[in-house]
C-alpha cells in the first residue's frame, strides 16, 4: 500500500475536507519545517505534507516545495513523498505560482517544479511561466548550471519566437552544458534568423562538442549562410564539415 492509499483511508475515516483548512502561523511554520526535514520521522513528514495540502494556501505551497530540497533512502519512499508534494502543490493551483518562482530562483534542480507547472498551466501559460523563470538567470558563471539546462530543455518543445529570443543569449553562457542544450533549443525553433548568433557561437566556442552540434544542425537544417558570414563560418567549422556554396555539409 502506497502513501497515497494510506492517507486516503485516513481522510475518509476522519471525513475531513481536502482544502481550506485554517492554520496559525506557528502551525504553518512547524509543518513547513517538518516537511523539509530529512531527519524527521517518515510518518511525521508525510503527515506534514498532507496537512499543508489541506491548508491549500500560497504559504502552504512554499512549505510543500521544501520537500524537493533533499533526497533520502529508501528511494521508493523519497519518490512517493515527492509525488505527494507535487499533488499538493498542484491542488493549490495558480496561487502556488509565486512560491514556485521563488523556489526556482534558488533551487539546485527544477525537475519537480517543472513537473508541477506542467500540471497547473495550459501550454501557452506554461511557456510564459518557464520564460519568466528563465529570465531570473543570466549567462554568467554559476556553481550549478543544472536549473538553466532543465529550463532550456523544457522549452525545446514549444516552438515560438519568444522562446527563440529568450534562449539565443544562452549560446554564449559560461557553462558548456548550457550552451550545448541552448543549441538544440534554438534549432528546434526552426527559424533561420538565428543563423548569425549560431555562426558567432560556432566561431567563438572552445568546446568541440558544441561546435560539432552547431555544424551538424546547420547541415541538417540546410539553411543558407548569408554572404557576410560565410568566411567566418568556413573557418570555424570542424574538420568533418565544410561550406559548399551557401550551405554547411558534412564531408567526414
Amino acid at each position: 500500500m502506497g502513501l497515497f492509499d494510506i492517507f486516503k483511508k485516513k481522510d475518509a475515516a476522519q471525513d475531513s475536507g481536502s482544502s481550506g483548512k485554517r492554520a496559525t502561523p506557528r502551525e504553518l511554520n512547524r509543518l513547513t519545517r517538518v516537511a523539509g526535514d530529512k531527519l524527521a520521522q517518515n510518518y511525521d513528514r508525510q503527515e506534514a505534507l498532507q496537512e499543508l495540502t489541506k491548508i491549500g494556501t500560497a504559504d502552504a505551497a512554499a512549505g510543500l516545495l521544501r520537500r524537493f530540497t533533499f533526497s533520502m533512502e529508501p528511494s521508493i519512499t523519497d519518490q512517493e513523498e515527492k509525488e505527494m508534494a507535487v499533488a499538493g502543490v498542484v491542488s493549490i493551483g495558480e496561487e502556488a505560482l509565486e512560491p514556485i518562482r521563488k523556489y526556482c530562483a534558488k533551487a539546485e534542480s527544477l525537475t519537480w517544479p517543472i513537473k508541477i507547472l506542467r500540471q497547473i498551466l495550459e501550454s501557452e501559460a506554461l511557456v510564459d511561466e518557464l520564460l519568466t523563470i528563465l529570465d531570473q538567470f543570466d549567462t554568467e558563471y554559476v556553481r550549478n548550471a543544472e536549473p538553466k539546462v532543465q529550463l532550456i530543455n523544457a522549452l525545446e518543445e514549444f516552438v515560438s519566437e519568444d522562446v527563440r529570443v529568450a534562449v539565443e543569449p544562452f549560446l554564449e553562457d559560461m557553462s558548456e552544458p548550457v550552451r550545448f542544450h541552448a543549441v538544440a533549443t534554438v534549432f528546434a525553433m526552426n527559424n533561420p534568423e538565428s543563423v548569425p548568433a549560431l555562426i558567432t557561437a560556432l566561431a567563438e566556442d572552445e568546446s568541440l562538442r558544441v561546435r560539432n552540434r552547431i555544424a551538424q544542425r546547420l547541415a541538417d537544417a540546410g539553411w543558407d549562410i548569408e554572404e557576410s558570414l560565410r568566411e567566418q563560418c568556413a573557418e570555424a567549422l570542424p574538420e568533418e564539415f565544410e561550406l559548399q556554396g551557401a550551405r554547411v555539409v558534412r564531408v567526414g
